[in-house]
């Protein structure tokens, strides 16, 4: 900060043009106004040094939704939705799920496309859910947290009961989206939020909060066969569970080495504290127990070898990831945790192209 800023923490709005000193204009959501800002520092200086101080400034990423309304841009932000690694993490249970179901029942394409569908809308929607509900818990917390303290619930960008009130409309939809299943499976799938809810808290008063995100971020792997057979098929269905929360344990922990740092000073617990040092062998072990979970849940469902080569991908994705993954290094963490998400997609694949050989009468 300039010497002639110090000790002044009062900002003014100001509409000025600063592409000439190449720097995009960071802007401040004032919800009550009902648009966002401009805010720079009120400065008595030479315009040299002004220019050394916004070049100085950093500005936040910008994304999509940035160029949409205003008053909308938080209630987005909310959501994550520009970032669609999370929704898609929930939605590869599912998918694993209704296509080995539609596999063992032979049920038709349409049938298994519809339900694809469906479970991919959910997935969108509930995880948008999660994410405020996180936030709404954590809002103190985000602030501690350099990553996470532009969050809108952080920055004071949208209040609690604008999120709560976002909130309802949010499960209105996830419930129509719900009741399009069967009655068993509304009920399945409703007793699923109360894990959802108390995840936040998890960070608190445990070590092992990616665990409980697991049990929630999986429970699709139930909910997915469900909807097509009308019951769960435990046998298959709890192997398959079991992999998806090693999975999720592989994949979130590496997220939450991004901020450990931080995490130590608020308080915050994760099992990438819990780990430490030892975080690559423990990550590899649960790499192939979930992969191995995911394999006997295909044994008992008595599937082909594309589903197998499916699985065999997923794994040598998680090696990859393990192999290239730097846990001091926040770019290196995001990106270890994206490509996490292609095991995932590998393993729906294989199941797919298996499901699709059985419909076509090739065995």
């Amino acid at each position: 900060m300039l010497p002639s800023t110090v000790g002044k923490s009062w900002f003014r709005s100001v509409s000025i043009q600063l592409s000439r000193v190449g720097y995009r204009r960071p802007s401040v959501w004032f919800p009550h106004w009902g648009r966002s800002r401009l805010l720079v520092p009120c400065v008595r200086t030479t315009p040299k040094q002004l220019v050394r101080f916004v070049s100085n400034v950093s500005s936040a990423p910008t994304t999509w939704i940035d160029r949409l309304p205003p008053r909308v841009q938080p209630y987005l932000h909310l959501t994550r939705i520009d970032k669609p690694i999370g929704t898609l993490l929930l939605f590869y249970p599912c998918t694993w799920s209704i296509t080995m179901a539609s596999y063992a029942l032979d049920a038709p394409l349409a049938t298994n496309l519809a339900y694809i569908g469906l479970f991919g809308l959910g997935a969108l929607v509930m995880r948008g859910a999660g994410c405020t509900i996180n936030d709404m818990w954590d809002k103190n917390l985000d602030r501690a947290v350099e990553r996470t303290r532009m969050r809108p619930l952080a920055q004071g960008a949208l209040t609690r009961r604008e999120a709560l009130v976002f909130l309802g409309g949010q499960l209105a939809v996830g419930l129509c989206v719900l009741l399009q299943l069967n009655w068993y499976s509304i009920l399945l799938g409703a007793s699923s939020l109360s894990v959802v809810t108390i995840y936040p808290l998890m960070k608190r008063i445990t070590y092992w909060p990616q665990a409980v995100l697991g049990l929630a971020f999986n429970w699709g792997a139930f909910l997915g066969w469900s909807a097509i057979a009308g019951t769960v098929n435990w046998h298959v269905c709890l192997p398959l569970y079991l992999g998806g929360v090693c999975w999720t344990l592989v994949y979130d922990s590496i997220y939450a080495h991004q901020d450990k740092i931080d995490d130590v000073k608020a308080g915050i617990r994760s099992t990438a504290l819990l780990f430490g040092e030892k975080s690559r062998p423990i990550l590899s072990a649960l790499s192939a127990s979930a992969m191995s979970l995911v394999t006997y849940a295909g044994v008992v469902n008595v599937q082909g070898v594309p589903f197998y080569l499916g699985v065999g991908l997923g794994g040598v994705q998680l090696v990859k990831v393990l192999w290239r993954t730097n846990f001091d290094d926040r770019v290196s963490c995001w990106k270890g945790f994206v490509g996490c998400g292609w095991a995932g997609f590998w393993i729906w694949m294989g199941t797919l192209v298996d499901y699709g050989a059985k419909i076509a009468g090739m065995y």
